[in-house]
């Protein structure tokens, strides 16, 4: 069996809740808190719990507790959760960009990492002096580096911009030049994190397709990502994470369908989305309630096929909607994406969302197979996402003779359900 290139052992992360006062150390106080800060952590493990017996447990959170799990070399391991779930601060903690408070981790290789848009590089140095210092970090010889600079310029498309100050780049730019040089100069471990939703859709399929290559090499991978359809691509194993724990460790399969059951599911197709789990935090609260319906007046959560579907979004805007677009995706159980509904794909534009408004989008025809499907929301301006809710929501389809001859509905058939005439006639013989 292979060896376990990375051991994470009770880890766990404890943060302050609340703005940090910033204070003038001087050097005595840096020598006396680098003397004391074994004691200091051992008396916070044993005082409460990993907090301080003096200051409020409510004036902390812990970002991860009590994490486990070992993965193999060569092994490509996809992390998944909602916002918030601790899989950013596992990267960072794997990175040593940050400690942990209590627990370890042990990598046995050369580490390359993308967690965020510039981490790693210098915004005063050229592109060309910061693939220089980050294969420098990584270990490497000037001669390594120099061996796969041309493949990671081209493949970050900068050639005209490799000898610019990274300052000026664009974050797609950045993200770019950050992707090559961590999946080009040869980690050992590649860590990567959802920066690539940075890039457009061409640059992160050059990105998934470099990251199957960097696996097949047999190098280990740690994928952090809301896409699951990446996951399942990529991951024939995954981490499931909620509220800074490990919540499951299967099969990319298992762990997706234990992921997306999570989704509100709803007896009567009402769904109060206010405090909705999967919204970021960076976007503001302005979609508050989902209503799903046939034709009947009721609302529901269960459709065939030859139904229609109406959803009635109530959009609450935290400031004025300028040139409102609003979306709503379906997908299957596994979070793939099987049609867009949306409000700028029709010629006549919604008017401004100045104050709450209930938006309707009908589908005339659901023409869907029988399971289960997830329905995620955007609302945006023009340039701006305002709100958006991925797996927002469940509703099932089920199944009624749709085809009016008593042909049973099989998985095989595919998600769509397409009405289509069929007739016959002679045909000459040659």
């Amino acid at each position: 069996m292979s060896e376990a290139i990375i051991r994470v052992e009770a880890l766990g992360k404890l943060y302050r809740i609340g703005a940090r006062q910033e204070r003038y150390y001087t050097l005595r106080d840096t020598l006396t808190e680098a003397l004391t800060r074994p004691f200091s952590k051992l008396s916070c493990l044993l005082g409460c719990n990993g907090v301080s017996p003096t200051i409020s447990e409510s004036a902390f959170i812990w970002a991860l507790r009590d994490v486990s799990f070992e993965i193999k070399r060569g092994e490509v391991t996809g992390i998944i959760g909602r916002n918030g779930a601790g899989k950013s601060t596992l990267l960072k903690i794997l990175s040593r960009i940050t400690e942990p408070t209590t627990g370890f981790a042990e990598l046995h290789g050369r580490v390359g990492s993308l967690l965020e848009v510039g981490t790693g590089f210098h915004p005063e140095l050229t592109g060309r002096e910061n693939i220089y210092l980050n294969g420098a970090f990584l270990g490497m010889k000037r001669a390594e580096i120099q061996r796969r600079f041309d493949e990671i310029v081209a493949f970050a498309e900068v050639e005209r911009f490799v000898d610019t100050p990274v300052k000026h780049y664009s974050s797609g730019m950045y993200v770019r030049l950050a992707f090559g040089v961590a999946a080009h100069l040869e980690p050992e471990i590649l860590l990567v994190d959802e920066v690539l939703a940075v890039g457009d859709a061409d640059f992160q399929k050059k990105c998934l397709g470099k990251m199957g290559d960097v696996a097949a090499a047999g190098r280990t991978v740690l994928f952090v990502s809301h896409n699951m359809s990446a996951i399942e691509q990529l991951c024939p194993r995954a981490l499931l994470f909620g509220h800074g724990h490990l919540v499951e460790q299967a099969t990319t399969t298992e762990v997706l369908k234990h992921y997306l059951s999570d989704a509100t599911a709803s007896p009567d197709g009402n769904f109060d989305l206010a405090e909705h789990p999967a919204r970021s935090r960076e976007h503001l609260p302005a979609i508050r309630h989902l209503t799903l319906r046939s034709s009947n007046i009721h609302p529901d959560h269960i459709f065939y096929p030859d139904d229609t579907l109406i959803a009635e979004v109530t959009v609450v805007p935290p400031k004025p909607i300028r040139d409102p677009r609003v979306a709503l995706a379906i997908e299957d159980c596994f979070g793939r994406r099987i049609m867009t509904l949306a409000s700028y794909f029709q010629s006549d534009r919604l008017p401004d969302i100045d104050s709450p408004r209930r938006i309707t989008c009908i589908l005339p025809r659901l023409n869907l197979g029988s399971g289960r499907y997830l329905v995620s929301l955007s609302v945006c301006s023009k340039y701006d996402v305002i709100d958006g809710l991925h797996n927002a929501a469940w509703f099932e389809v089920g199944w009624r003779n749709n085809y009016g001859n008593g042909e049973p509905y099989q998985p095989f058939y595919g998600p769509i359900i397409a009405q289509s005439t069929w007739t016959t006639q002679d045909a000459p013989f040659a």
